[in-house]
């Protein structure tokens, strides 16, 4: 996970020109992940230019393809929600930050790139002891679990956690911090993960267990603590039977499995049907302290200050990112196939 301290890099003889990868519409990755060429971007007023060195792959880019993202931007565009680089120039009244400093961003769009213009203020500096692959994975999977752990979910060192996707981006990095914070943690991955999930300090699920609440209820006779739940769907209300009193389920992703092209919202509505349903039992005394939380991750100060609680648990060797591959710039179907299919564990990586 560590290197040298290289020097600061500074844009080469040809660095007129950037290569990225376009969404150009929905459908398979193969078709409309397309590498491309223009013009390098210039540094706007409080903007900076990054040069990319790692770029992540995430279920956004899946949710995009097929329509179902909630707020997709307009076809073509650049994709990529997060990236580690160095600053490669600055704009006019950009302060705190320098050419040469690496740095860590979430633009939620652009980052598959070679470069990419991006506001200063967002950007968090990177130890340049960390590998960019790492330290990328740590960007919008890594507050995603930290804030859902410390910010969302009632829990204390002893207790009992559900996770399901133990073995994806969010859900490998959940795990680690909740077994780091003490806790016990059962984790929900297809049988042929369960090695890489047991490594990681879980006790491994298959999700697909006929009655599986009932099996949690044996391992956790009074109830988990929390639930973290990626999949949605009718599986919410799995998930909330599986909590002990006072225990809150966390909704922070949607399946797109089973759901047409541009029905963005079909998988949104049981997580709010669950939440409506919540409202009413709490008001009735009916919930027994158990809430529920939907969750998205979002830029802003606790974001930025998260993000340097991972990159230390980085550096100190507590956490360790799984990355599932590294792919070149022009891979990016391929990364989004896999991750489509769910074959790998952690997190898919660009390397421009």
């Amino acid at each position: 996970m560590t290197t040298g301290i290289p020097e600061p890099v500074r844009p080469p003889a040809a660095a007129g020109t950037n290569a990225f990868v376009r969404m150009t519409g929905s459908g398979d990755p193969e078709r409309h992940l397309v590498p491309g060429e223009g013009a390098r971007p210039a540094a706007g007023r409080g903007n900076v230019v990054v040069r990319v060195e790692a770029a992540g792959v995430s279920y956004a880019e899946v949710q995009m393809l097929g329509r179902l993202h909630p707020f997709p931007p307009a076809f073509p565009f650049v994709p990529g929600y997060d990236l580690v680089g160095r600053v490669v120039e600055t704009g006019p009244g950009v302060t705190g930050r320098h050419v040469g400093e690496r740095v860590a961003a979430m633009p939620r769009q652009g980052a598959w790139a070679r470069y990419l213009e991006t506001p200063a203020k967002t950007l968090v500096p990177v130890p340049e002891e960390l590998d960019a692959a790492a330290a990328v994975a740590l960007i919008t999977n890594g507050v995603t679990a930290w804030q859902m752990l410390h910010r969302l979910a009632r829990v204390r060192p002893g207790d009992t956690v559900l996770v399901h996707g133990a073995g994806g981006g969010v859900g490998s990095l959940l795990t680690q911090l909740s077994v780091h914070h003490g806790l016990r943690v059962l984790g929900t991955a297809s049988p042929g993960k369960h090695d890489a999930v047991r490594a990681l300090g879980a006790e491994p699920l298959d999700y697909r267990t006929p009655g599986l609440p009932d099996l949690v209820r044996e391992l956790a006779p009074g109830g988990v603590r929390a639930v973290f739940d990626h999949v949605g769907g009718r599986g919410l209300d799995e998930s909330w039977a599986m909590l002990a009193p006072g225990g809150t389920l966390v909704s922070y992703d949607s399946s797109v499995a089973g759901h047409e092209p541009g029905q963005w919202f079909r998988p949104h509505v049981p997580a709010l049907r669950r939440t409506v349903r919540r409202w009413i039992a709490r008001h009735l005394g009916l919930t027994r302290g158990r809430r529920m939380s939907m969750y998205y991750v979002k830029p802003g100060e606790d974001f930025g200050a998260d993000l340097a609680t991972l990159f230390r648990l980085a550096a100190e060797g507590v956490l360790r990112p799984q990355i599932a591959a590294r792919h070149p710039l022009d891979g990016a179907a391929v990364a989004v196939r896999a991750l489509l299919e769910g074959r790998t564990v952690g997190k898919h990586v660009l390397l421009p």
